[in-house]
């Protein structure tokens, strides 16, 4: 008997989705022992196009993590105090019974908009997501919340230009001359973008990294072009105007398919390269030959992410490179335009799935999720102030419509005491001894030191999902590969329990994960999901969107706004309260320059460290060897000037707060720049705190976004180091 054989008679093969935030979305295969039901081995599954079998280091050590000594793997009641993370273990009844009790009490006493929910990206998953846990909160009313901590600005911007979601297909970049890898680090965040990119290499394409860091992207690159943070809209501005004055404008695409390109021409005119360079850095000569390559260059393609709108002009800024491609019609053949994300080509309609009709004609408030401190507060202009406001025309509400302080706190996907700005706001509102908080949770993160009860959620090896990308044109069904570990349940099954424990009786709290699935995509109506069922979907696992391929989705028009043209005029804007034009709006941090020695500020920006996902993956072991220990990145210039030593320990510090991380000096930082890779978990430092500390709540100048690299603070040496060894 040969080995194949034997494999295939004790072992079967499953396979899944990976659930995490990055725009890849892999489909993977698992192999499971038929006898003990353990996982054995998971693999990038071969056959997918974009995983075509190859997964990032992170989840290629998933079966690391579902089978960690730390996971939580039972229901747990505090019994110590606030923050000290000492639980009693209970059963589930124990649990599901002492939760909803409190809830119902609150419910009665105070309103639905006493509780709270707090969920991101801890799954990318439409069941275990917010599925069964929409339903849950709309039922009872509760306080909703904005998801803006990651690419609310961005995706804003590119919607008003753009009108939606929607750009290249990521194989294209195959076929691309030129590739703008903009404020993205490709090879970390965006793995499987890369292949394409190398395929149009040995094609003859160059590739050129736009980024303040000389990331493992930019080195890898044929070009590295360092820019200020916050300034990537004064480029784009610039590069327009190049392409205007040496009319390099493809005129008959425009005429066709733009609205306002007299008005952009206009605006573009007194941005020359050499204003551009007093702001971004960059070289005017540099900006005018790169201005030339794009725009005379077929097909020409444009990478962003997320980023670069981590700043208050962050939706501007996408705005005005959206336009890029229309201005020199890219988007007319294969490898030719822009993508931010592909999660409008979608456009699922979640409204069965999510069931907002339970509502009825209440309308509870929304807290934005940036400002959890604020929404904890007792102080009602602290909750006021953490109200969403996305736009400008949005009034500004005070203490008087700040509503009642919030009760109860139900975390899930998500851990705010890493992950939020403004940590001592937030940790102050989870200290409160009235706050009744519950965590759904597979680890013992810093989130679960806060919490009352903790429940144990399963991994993505024990739960059915459904899943779209941000990346690609794929739908993914994960199955469960194994039985959940312990008495760990998934999202949609605690949520179901709560609810029946709660009294909520209608119908939708009953329905399996499958029958959601099921009857989900037998809603869809859109034609891009015409040939994607259930059938198909359990056969194969994976489908593509009904659309053409090669997908060229504005090749004549048909942009998704409301005039149908891409909009470099939009009075969707003006009416927002908007300058309806791509316009520079300075960061906070406008006034740094790189000749530091007047003020010794820097701009702290916190991109994702290669060996973690956000705070996921933080606690297993081989990640946080890696990646050594919090650090920050600081140019030789910026260094000196502090008198700063490469190796020594340093004190991050400004108006919120000190942070110590160990100071590592390299001419792969624009200087003025300090780069602190996160998120590292407070408890993992030896100060308790990660770059969070120092993070003002304020909003971006779209959709009330994060300011995550837009941080002013100063760095001052601790003490030289007597040893190379980080304990935690």
């Amino acid at each position: 008997m040969d080995h194949s054989s034997a494999v295939s008679k004790r072992l079967d093969v499953i396979t899944g989705i990976c659930p995490h935030d990055c725009p890849d979305t892999c489909a993977f295969q698992v192999t499971v022992d038929r006898e003990t039901g353990r996982a054995m081995d998971l693999w990038g599954h071969p056959d997918h196009p974009i995983t075509n079998g190859t997964l990032c280091t992170k989840v290629d050590h998933y079966l690391e993590r579902t089978y960690h000594a730390d996971r939580v793997l039972q229901p747990l009641r505090r019994v110590g105090r606030k923050g000290e993370g000492r639980f009693e273990s209970v059963s589930w009844d124990t649990a599901i019974g002492e939760i909803s009790g409190r809830l119902r009490a609150l419910l009665d006493e105070h309103g639905g908009e006493t509780v709270l929910q707090y969920s991101y990206a801890g799954t990318m998953g439409l069941l275990q997501g917010e599925a069964m846990a929409q339903r849950f909160f709309h039922a009872l009313a509760a306080s909703r919340l904005a998801r803006t901590i990651c690419s609310e600005a961005g995706s804003v911007g590119y919607r008003y230009t753009i009108g939606g979601g929607v750009g290249m297909d990521i194989v294209d970049y195959a076929h691309a001359n030129v590739i703008l890898l903009w404020g993205t680090n490709t090879l970390t965040s965006n793995l499987h973008l890369w292949p394409f990119v190398q395929q149009a290499r040995k094609r003859g394409a160059r590739v050129i990294v736009i980024d303040p860091v000389r990331t493992r992207t930019a080195r890898a690159a044929d070009q590295w072009i360092a820019i200020r943070p916050g300034t990537d809209a004064a480029l784009a501005l610039a590069l327009m105007h190049v392409i205007v004055r040496d009319d390099l404008v493809d005129h008959d695409y425009v005429k066709a398919y733009t609205l306002g390109f007299e008005a952009l021409c206009e605006r573009v005119g007194a941005w020359t390269p050499d204003r551009a360079q007093s702001i971004t850095g960059i070289a005017s000569q540099r900006i005018e030959a790169l201005a030339r390559e794009y725009a005379t260059t077929r097909p020409a393609a444009i990478r962003i992410n997320y980023g670069l709108q981590r700043h208050r002009g962050g939706g501007m800024a996408v705005r005005s490179i959206a336009c890029l491609p229309a201005l020199v019609g890219a988007w007319c053949e294969p490898g030719g335009g822009i993508a931010l994300s592909s999660s409008g080509t979608f456009a699922f309609d979640k409204r069965g799935l999510e069931r907002p009709d339970l509502l009825g004609n209440r309308c509870p408030r929304t807290f934005n999720m940036n400002r959890l401190g604020g929404a904890l507060s007792l102080d009602a202009s602290e909750r006021a102030l953490a109200l969403h406001r996305p736009r400008p025309v949005d009034p500004v509400l005070g203490p008087e419509s700040a509503g009642p302080p919030v009760k109860a706190l139900i975390v899930y996907n998500c851990n705010p005491a890493a992950v939020a700005p403004d940590q001592r706001a937030v940790l102050a509102g989870l200290a409160r001894e009235d706050l009744f908080t519950v965590v759904l949770e597979q680890f013992p993160t810093d989130t679960v030191d806060w919490a009352d009860y903790v429940l144990p959620a399963t991994t993505q090896l024990e739960h059915l999902d459904l899943h779209k990308a941000y990346g690609h044109l794929y739908v993914g069904l994960n199955r469960p590969a194994i039985a959940p570990i312990g008495h760990s349940l998934p999202n949609t099954d605690i949520f179901r329990r709560l609810a029946r424990a709660c009294g909520l009786s209608d119908p939708c709290f009953a329905e399996s994960d499958e029958d959601m699935i099921r009857a989900f995509l037998a809603a869809q109506t859109q034609s891009v999901m015409r040939d994607i069922t259930w059938e198909r979907l359990s056969s194969e696992g994976y489908c593509r969107l009904s659309v053409d391929a090669p997908y060229l989705p504005f090749a004549r028009g048909n942009f998704p706004t409301p005039t149908g043209k891409c909009e470099f005029w939009s009075e969707t804007m003006a009416a927002d309260g908007y300058d309806p034009l791509p316009e520079y709006i300075a960061p906070n941090c406008e006034t740094i320059r790189s000749d530091l020695h007047d003020s010794g500020e820097l701009v702290c920006i916190s991109p994702p460290a290669h060996s973690f996902l956000n705070s996921t993956f933080v606690n297993v072991g081989k990640f946080a060897r890696r990646e050594g220990e919090p650090a920050a990145f600081l140019h030789p210039c910026d260094a000196a000037f502090a008198e700063v030593s490469d190796g020594a320990d340093v004190e991050l510090y400004n108006g919120r707060g000190t942070l110590q991380l160990r100071a590592h000096v390299t001419e792969d930082v624009m200087p003025g720049t300090v780069v602190v890779p996160s998120i590292w978990w407070n408890k993992l430092a030896k100060d308790r705190r990660n770059v969070n500390w120092l993070i003002d709540p304020d909003e971006t100048d779209m959709g009330g976004g994060a300011l995550f690299y837009d941080v002013r603070v100063r760095v001052r040496v601790l003490a030289r180091r007597t040893s190379d060894c980080f304990t935690s």
